[in-house]
């Protein structure tokens, strides 16, 4: 499956990372938004909807972990695909970011090559189930 036509939100609030971020998924064809707080995370998930939502942890005013939180939540954004990345790499952060409802949690640093791989897959998969919690993480 080719990934054109799928949208993709990256809310993070280190702007070397989102630019790099938004370089790699717009060379691979996918459309990309950006948000570097949560607050604006949140207005562009409700307004646009995108397929997969990209959150790091540690964000200003809403974290991650409560973007997460609030699209399970909703009615309209919940099977949407999410992909933590974060310098919180302990077990019991990833464990927590998909108990929240993440779909896959990369820890930082990672390689372009697993990013995208895990950006592919999580957009092929079939949408996600109130059972379904994925087990892609990086170790």
């Amino acid at each position: 499956m080719t990934p054109s036509g799928r949208r993709v939100l990256i809310v993070e609030d280190d702007h070397n990372i989102l630019i790099s971020l938004k370089f790699l998924l717009e060379n691979a064809g996918y459309d990309v938004l950006t948000a570097s707080d949560g607050v604006r995370g949140w207005a562009a998930l409700e307004e646009h909807q995108p397929d997969l939502a990209v959150f790091d942890i540690m964000l200003p005013a809403l974290d991650g972990y409560e973007l997460c939180r609030r699209v399970r939540a909703s009615p309209k954004l919940q099977t949407m695909k999410i992909l933590i990345l974060s310098a919180r790499g302990l077990d019991a952060e990833v464990a927590k970011g998909l108990q929240m409802g993440a779909d896959a949690y990369l820890r930082k640093p990672f390689g372009t090559r697993e990013f995208l791989e895990t950006v592919g897959l999580l957009l092929v998969q079939t949408p996600r189930s109130e059972e379904h919690t994925s087990e892609l993480q990086s170790h």
